[in-house]
């Protein structure tokens, strides 16, 4: 048990000196954005999948695969396309020949890895999409009735285009659930992409540095878990998203009127959990109630499905989040 306590607190130490080198590595390459990438950092630590939204050109590739330097973390990219299938992403079954005798043969694919970055989601038909729930839910992928661990940690982040450009498949309902957060990344204002274009004069970048390892992240996961948080505060992230959910006793009438579906059971959980990885990176040694507020939009926004109403009368779904939290009576 005192070791136990003792290697919590040497992560827990780790960790907090080093999150301003995170920040400073981070900044070789990554302008601004440090709301998009504390989100991220969060669910990394809580070992929670992540999906970024943003229109082509806001580095969202390169920030994903700068966080994977960093955390030093065996990193695959797949692009995912019109015709790209199933098994070009978790690997196939093939014959081979040897000595006269003949066998099948698994060979993995890229989702093999510590960090997979599914690049442009939305751009490739549901079938496909779909050859993550597995992965993304069991960590393993069945091939030919034979389960396939994948190595740990293991995380998908995934980019898309926003639905209404051309060419974009909307993901499954029952995929979207699986990602702790829906992060949306906006343009920069102007003098941080004055920035950007400066660089783009530099003859060498700076390389990112290694700060950490998986071993590392595997203990991070182990010891968000154990930031302590107030019962209420669970029971607050419960009715919060619980009160998403149309035509319930407690719902309030805004979201009658305008949501067709609400969050499920793993928001509440999502939002618990992110919220101990907010406190942890944050140097602090309990959960507060700015924790889950802060991580209602990233945590909700994919779970609640608007409706024709809505739509209509150009609601906005951070709009309605908004209101959700304002709406829920918060613990003293």
């Amino acid at each position: 048990m005192v070791d136990r306590f003792a290697q919590e607190r040497a992560s827990t130490e780790r960790l907090l000196s080093s999150r301003a080198r995170i920040e400073e590595e981070l900044g070789k390459a990554i302008v601004g954005q440090r709301a998009i990438i504390e989100q991220i950092l969060i669910a990394l630590l809580a070992g929670g999948h992540c999906l970024i939204t943003g229109a082509p050109g806001l580095a969202k590739t390169l920030l994903v695969k700068s966080i994977a330097q960093i955390f030093h973390l065996d990193f695959r990219r797949v692009q995912f396309t019109p015709d790209l299938m199933p098994a070009d992403v978790t690997g196939t079954e093939i014959l081979l020949e040897s000595g006269g005798e003949r066998r099948m043969s698994f060979v993995r694919g890229p989702i093999f890895a510590n960090m997979v970055l599914a690049d442009e989601i939305n751009r490739t038909p549901p079938k496909t999409q779909a050859a993550l729930l597995e992965a993304m839910q069991e960590h393993q992928v069945t091939a030919a009735g034979i389960r396939h661990a994948l190595p740990e940690p293991f995380f998908v982040l995934a980019t898309q285009n926003p639905i209404e450009m051309e060419g974009t498949y909307p993901l499954p309902e029952a995929q979207l659930d699986r990602f702790m957060f829906n992060v949306v990344v906006d343009y920069l204002p102007e003098d941080e992409e004055v920035e950007v274009v400066a660089r783009t004069r530099q003859a060498k970048k700076e390389q990112i540095q290694p700060l950490f390892d998986g071993s590392d992240v595997l203990a991070f996961h182990q010891l968000v878990r154990s930031v302590p948080i107030a019962d209420e505060l669970v029971r607050y992230a419960v009715r919060l998203a619980a009160s998403s959910r149309p035509r319930q006793a407690s719902t309030p009438d805004f979201v009658n009127d305008w949501v067709n579906w609400g969050a499920g059971t793993r928001a509440g959980q999502f939002l618990v959990l992110g919220a101990q990885a907010r406190a942890l990176l944050q140097g602090r040694a309990h959960v507060t109630v700015d924790d889950i507020q802060a991580l209602a939009a990233p945590t909700l926004r994919h779970r609640i499905l608007l409706n024709y109403r809505a739509e209509a009368e150009g609601v906005q779904i951070d709009s309605v989040i908004s209101r959700l939290v304002a709406a829920q009576k918060a613990p003293i």
